[in-house]
C-alpha cells in the first residue's frame, strides 16, 4: 500500500502536534507515512524527498514547521504537488512560523493551516483527495455530517444544565 499523504516534520519534537493529522487519515483509512526531514540538518533527504514522493503515489503533503518554518516552502518548490504547511509554536506562540509558511514568492504556493493546526491539514488534504476518490469522500462527508450532529447534541445537553436566571 502507497501512502496518499505525507506527513513530514523537522524533528520528533513536533510530533504531538502532527499526530493529530495522523489520528485523524487513520480514522479515514487514508494511507499515510510520517517522516522527521528537515530543511536545515537533510537539505539533500528532503529534496529527494519531495523530487520522488509523487512517483510513490503520494497525493498531498502536510509539513509541519516552527521558527523559520522552511519545510513546507522548500518541499512545495521542489515538489508539483499541493502542500500543506502547519506552523508550529516552537517560539513566538508559532507567529513566526506562521508567517513563514503563509507568505510564499510567487509561484511556489504552501496551503497554511492556523498554529498547530494539523488536524484540519489533514482534513484538507482529505477533502483533495475526495475530489478523485469517490470512497474517501464518502467517508469524508459522513464525518463532515457528524460534526453538525455533535453541535445539535451539545445544544440538547446545554439545556439540561440549570440556572437560577438561564432563560433557555
Amino acid at each position: 500500500m502507497n501512502p496518499y499523504v505525507s506527513i513530514i516534520m523537522g524533528s520528533t519534537s513536533d510530533l504531538p502536534v502532527m499526530k493529530k493529522a495522523a489520528d485523524y487519515l487513520d480514522g479515514m483509512q487514508i494511507p499515510f507515512e510520517m517522516l522527521a526531514l528537515s530543511a536545515h540538518r537533510t537539505p539533500e533527504e528532503v529534496a529527494d524527498f519531495a523530487k520522488n514522493a509523487a512517483a510513490r503515489g503520494v497525493k498531498v503533503i502536510i509539513a509541519g514547521a516552527g521558527m523559520s518554518a522552511a519545510l513546507p516552502g522548500v518541499i512545495a518548490a521542489i515538489t508539483p504537488l499541493p502542500v500543506i504547511g502547519v506552523p508550529l509554536s516552537a517560539t513566538l506562540q508559532g507567529e513566526d512560523a506562521l508567517l513563514s509558511v503563509a507568505q510564499m514568492p510567487p509561484g511556489i504556493p504552501v496551503a497554511a493551516t492556523g498554529i498547530d493546526g494539523a488536524m484540519n491539514a489533514a482534513v484538507l488534504a482529505t477533502r483533495i483527495i475526495a475530489l478523485t476518490d469517490k470512497d474517501v469522500a464518502d467517508r469524508y462527508n459522513t464525518w463532515r455530517d457528524g460534526l453538525g450532529k455533535k453541535i445539535v447534541k451539545a445544544n440538547q445537553d446545554l439545556k439540561e444544565i440549570k440556572y437560577d436566571f438561564k432563560v433557555n
